[in-house]
């Protein structure tokens, strides 16, 4: 048994996301475990790259409102309480709404060589406005 007691928060990559975006690794993949999981905590407008994942994603959100968007142009919005699963390989961001900050806890499967995402381009503000208007109420 390992007893941890705290992770360091860090500040996401910028050339991963957008806006203030802080991560607590829970677990890296090993060799024999290839599970990632950590806690992501996204400010209102910070959002995730376009990105993929080799054996798709769980995310489950602990705190707040946010987005998730695909290439076709589906938003769903997550609430606290919420699991969203985003299959493998599927092209999608995630993040927080413009107003609420949003947290979630993501899982990936890695692929035997790290955690099997596949980091693509920023999403623009046009496309981030877009996913806002498509789920307003």
């Amino acid at each position: 048994m390992e007893h941890i007691t705290s992770t360091p928060t860090m500040k996401a990559p910028a050339e991963r996301f957008t806006g203030d975006v802080y991560l607590n690794m829970i677990e890296a993949p090993t060799e024999h475990a290839r599970l990632a999981a950590g806690l992501v905590r996204f400010t209102p407008g910070a959002r995730t790259n376009w990105h993929s994942h080799a054996n798709g994603q769980v995310l489950y959100v602990t705190d707040g409102v946010g987005l998730v968007g695909t290439r076709d142009g589906s938003v769903v919005r997550i609430s606290a309480g919420e699991t969203l699963k985003c299959p493998a390989g599927e092209e999608h961001w995630h993040g927080a709404t413009d107003t609420t900050l949003m947290a979630h806890i993501a899982l990936v499967v890695g692929d035997g060589n790290g955690d099997g995402t596949t980091w693509l381009e920023p999403v623009t503000d046009e496309q981030y406005s877009a996913a806002l208007a498509s789920v307003d109420d």
